[in-house]
């Protein structure tokens, strides 16, 4: 699974607390350079825990790394500042989008260029590259962000994290809130920066979408990963169209795994750690 010319992500046997509560248990999963990889699982499982690990903004809300490791790029990620590891290439997109509303939209992508270490011309050229993704960003461009609709929010969040020109995109829940139709052009646009060569950790919990996006897919309960394996063969599983697509028959969940490339065999997948 792992990319022999380049390391993306790996994380290790990760344990993340804060304070007393462990949020995080022995959590190991990769993110091979070119991919998109999602991460399954209901409100309370860890998933934006996992992301703050990764970019370092876990002390931001009282959390700590207690064991483990997260490398990006063979690089060790654990004693970087959040800055640095923007620098590193890795940017969060956070859950409710978390765009600065009284500024405007220009004022907004110009902030998310803040951390790169790049030229003028290459912020510039991360500029074009944002406005030809979201073209309602540029016709907007001196419009305050707390005036555009929730979906226009939320391609300014992304827009914003683009401007760093990141190697890794992390995506806290994407569609929340989002009407189908609006979800459906965020999704668009995911797999069109993955195709411009961006790895992307995707952390949904509209598992249907995040399994038509993703190669690889995890599951995350109650911080410990239970389930992982080809996107497919998840959207192939009885417990995962149980738990996260809503399926209760075998008809419909034929239908399931048709509407994410699936088979309608259920195979056999990894559990990790052995049986719970």
């Amino acid at each position: 699974m792992s990319d022999a010319r380049e390391p993306g992500l790996l994380v290790d046997d990760l344990s993340v607390g804060y304070g007393p509560v462990r949020a995080l248990r022995g959590v190991t999963l990769e993110v091979p350079s070119g991919s998109v990889v999602a991460v399954l699982g209901g409100n309370g499982a860890g998933k934006t825990t996992l992301l703050r690990a990764v970019s370092r903004t876990l002390g931001f809300h009282g959390g700590a790394v207690t064991s483990g490791t997260v490398d990006f790029g063979g690089r060790r990620v654990g004693g970087m500042s959040a800055d640095r590891v923007v620098a590193a290439g890795v940017c969060q997109v956070p859950e409710g989008r978390r765009v600065f509303a009284r500024m405007t939209v220009a004022d907004n992508l110009r902030a998310g260029a803040l951390g790169s270490h790049g030229s003028r011309a290459a912020k510039a050229a991360a500029l074009r590259r944002v406005h030809e993704l979201f073209p309602v960003l540029a016709d907007r461009a001196q419009q305050r962000a707390g005036l555009l609709s929730g979906g226009e929010q939320q391609m300014l969040a992304v827009g914003r994290a683009l401007m760093a020109a990141p190697k890794l995109l992390l995506l806290d829940e994407p569609s929340l809130g989002l009407a189908p139709l609006m979800a459906t052009r965020i999704a668009d646009t995911i797999r069109e920066i993955n195709a411009q060569g961006v790895s992307v950790l995707l952390v949904e919990q509209n598992a249907a979408l995040a399994l038509r996006l993703a190669s690889h897919a995890y599951v995350l309960e109650v911080g410990e990963i239970t389930l992982h394996g080809r996107a497919d063969e998840l959207a192939g599983s009885d417990e995962v169209r149980r738990r996260y697509l809503g399926v209760v028959d075998e008809t419909a969940a034929s239908d399931a795994a048709a509407a994410t490339g699936g088979s309608a065999h259920t195979p056999t997948l990894s559990r990790w750690g052995g049986a719970r």
